[in-house]
């Protein structure tokens, strides 16, 4: 069973505005996630694992994890995370803020959310939505 990663967006309010900066943001470069800390778990979250991103208190995508390396060494050691391009959108999960990453259980992990289910729907409407139980 994998085993995941989630963070917290930082300068980005919606997956559009996240995918836009990749755009902008080192085009042609592989797409790297860096953090202070290296995982111990680092194995089991290259295999079939990804990172659950959290936009404004929702968790709203994921991309799988293709490897981590650490770079540097003692205190100017950091992770590196190197992401897949592709970007799942996932059913839209309420997540308290928290520093740094955290591991998320498969089990606990928001299930994708299909193209077709998605539209034009802003993600506030439907976090509103899945609060009432309607999604």
């Amino acid at each position: 069973m994998a085993l995941h990663m989630i963070k917290l967006v930082v300068g980005c309010d919606t997956v559009e505005e996240l995918l836009e900066f990749r755009r902008t943001y080192q085009p042609g470069q592989p797409w790297t996630l860096r953090t202070r800390m290296t995982p111990k778990r680092g194995p089991e979250l290259i295999d079939g694992g990804s990172v659950y991103r959290v936009f404004k208190g929702q968790i709203l995508c994921r991309q799988q994890i293709l490897a981590i390396d650490t770079v540097g060494e003692g205190a100017a050691a950091r992770c590196e995370v190197t992401l897949d391009e592709e970007v799942v959108r996932v059913v839209p999960t309420p997540r308290r803020a928290f520093q740094g990453w955290r591991y998320l259980e498969a089990k606990d992990a928001p299930p994708d959310l299909g193209e077709e289910l998605i539209g034009d729907i802003p993600p506030d409407l439907a976090r509103q939505l899945r609060d009432m139980g309607a999604w």
